[in-house]
């Protein structure tokens, strides 16, 4: 019996582990580096492309669904609201429907729906809406927790396409780059929406945040418009700081950088370009930047294997994919006129889900680009992040939200 029980704890607590990993609550997943790490998934399908679960027309918005505890969290917009909904992850039936009034106009004609994809932690969706609507939802009652005016509470300017980074929920804060003067970024209590800290003067980008520990010390990573910042997400407290921003106003920092070990890689188009920097304490130090090997404009990539694998170039101007060696800058190959996307990581796969809805699935190789299966998932136009879990894929065009079985 003494035997028995350490192995059936050892069974249970991999079991645990293995379900939260399996869930995608946030932007680029669980430990949002845009890898997925549940169940394989299928190499290959039949002429008629991966098992459609279900379909369900969507409102407008570049927000990608969230995966957590059998639910999918939609955040879009609806006439003249900004609206939370719940479904079933395996039906798409809906379970519960939150709603406030929005009015936000796109200055050049894009879509006026949120941007920001929610993110789940302990029981509470949070989401942040194009005007700076940041919200706190019980997630299993689909009711209000808090909410604040960003916007207006911190004199937020309206940037060029409205506010898209997703918050970042780190040890009870909600860390937000809200953009104000003094207010750049803000903390806020998850349970009662105090601010609980506020640092820089940094306007407010499209990247989402990223949480990582580097020399022993957790760091809250933010790509604001200025430029590249750590912070201790306790205190606020600027721990490095480095400008990374085009010099003209049309600036887009949108991918979120990504962090290997004590390697941050950081990446933007209109000027700045990418590189890749060594943290060590509070000093940052070149490995290489350049803006002609892995510019990103909106997409993150991921690492594989001392390798990154992205889009490079302007969305409008006809992106390609390509694999870049992490240290050295090296473009290993590179698909030319690939268009605009997204990458996610699983296993050693490529899940590549391109702006016209095509799914790719190709492995993550240095060697070249050898794709295994591909399938045309959604029509129109596909900027949305999709999410995985459980072997499912989720993925939202700009009127459909589809559901896939990708398992083996």
């Amino acid at each position: 019996m003494h035997r028995v029980l350490p192995a059936f704890l050892a069974l249970l607590l991999s079991t645990g582990a293995r379900l939260v990993a399996e869930d995608w609550p946030q932007f680029l997943g669980p430990a949002r580096d845009g890898v997925y790490r549940g169940p394989a998934l299928a190499e290959s399908w039949g002429s008629q492309g991966p098992r459609v679960v279900w379909r369900k027309g969507v409102g407008a918005g570049f927000a990608g669904p969230v995966i957590v505890q059998g639910r999918v969290i939609l955040f879009h917009r609806v006439g003249s609201e900004e609206v939370v909904e719940s479904l079933d992850a395996r039906t798409g039936a809906a379970q519960w429907r939150y709603a406030y009034p929005t009015s936000y106009r796109d200055d050049f004609g894009f879509d006026e729906g949120p941007r920001a994809v929610p993110v789940v932690a302990g029981g509470v969706v949070f989401t942040f809406g194009a005007e700076g609507q940041l919200h706190a939802i019980d997630l299993a009652k689909g009711t209000r927790i808090w909410s604040e005016d960003t916007k207006g509470r911190f004199k937020v300017p309206k940037g060029f396409f409205g506010a898209a980074g997703s918050p970042l929920v780190e040890d009870g804060r909600v860390l937000v780059n809200v953009g104000g003067p003094g207010a750049g970024v803000v903390a806020f209590d998850a349970k009662s929406g105090k601010v609980l800290w506020t640092a820089t003067s940094d306007q407010a980008s499209y990247s989402s945040p990223a949480g990582a520990t580097i020399g022993g010390r957790r760091l809250a990573i933010f790509l604001t418009r200025a430029g590249l910042g750590g912070l201790d997400p306790a205190t606020g407290a600027l721990l490095f700081q480095r400008p990374w921003r085009a010099r003209i106003a049309a600036s887009v920092n949108a991918a979120t950088p990504l962090v290997i070990g004590d390697l941050v890689f950081v990446s933007a188009e209109y000027g700045p370009g990418a590189g890749v920097l060594r943290l060590q304490g509070s000093t940052l130090s070149e490995l290489w930047t350049s803006n002609d090997v892995l510019t990103n404009h909106y997409a993150t990539s991921v690492h594989h294997a001392g390798n990154l694998y992205g889009f490079h170039g302007r969305q409008e101007f006809g992106q390609s994919f390509r694999a870049v060696d992490l240290r050295t800058g090296t473009v290993r190959w590179s698909e030319e006129r690939f268009l605009a996307g997204t990458v996610t990581l699983a296993g050693d796969r490529l899940v590549i889900l391109r702006e016209r809805g095509e799914l790719v699935i190709a492995p993550a190789s240095p060697e070249g680009f050898r794709p295994l299966a591909r399938a045309q998932i959604l029509s129109g136009v596909v900027r949305a992040y999709p999410a995985i879990a459980d072997g499912f894929l989720f993925a939202r065009s700009e009127n459909t939200l589809v559901c896939l079985d990708l398992r083996r």
